[in-house]
């Protein structure tokens, strides 16, 4: 019998699989939603790059065994590709919070329109 993949390298597979699955509902729900139309920066930090990490997560499972050193590089790499994008999308939450008016609120007048009314 030839080597056998360890339970690290299944274990790597199975969620990178998951992660793709997941991946592919979350881009088909922003794709769908009618309230904001994704852009550039959306469709890449919550689609494309965990997309990548998944699928680089898959493919270092499927590696480890024959190229194990490579594996845990490829491991990393998503790791950090995750961690950074994860960042990227939790600041970028925080800063919508911060600077978009909540319902309810009074929204302040333009400063045009300020200056506009003042009289002269």
């Amino acid at each position: 019998m030839g080597p056998r993949p360890s339970f690290t390298a299944v274990l790597w597979g199975l969620i990178g699989f998951i992660g793709v699955i997941y991946t592919a509902i979350v881009a088909r729900r922003m794709k769908k939603q009618p309230v904001y139309r994704p852009c550039f920066e959306d469709w890449l930090f919550h689609a494309a790059l965990p997309l990548l990490a998944y699928a680089l997560l898959v493919v270092s499972g499927f590696a480890a065994h024959a190229h194990a050193r490579d594996a845990l590089f490829g491991v990393g790499g998503a790791t950090l590709l995750l961690l950074f994008s994860g960042i990227h999308n939790a600041w970028d939450a925080v800063v919508y919070h911060v600077f978009v008016k909540r319902p309810g609120t009074k929204p302040e007048p333009h400063r045009e329109d300020t200056e506009a009314r003042r009289p002269d």
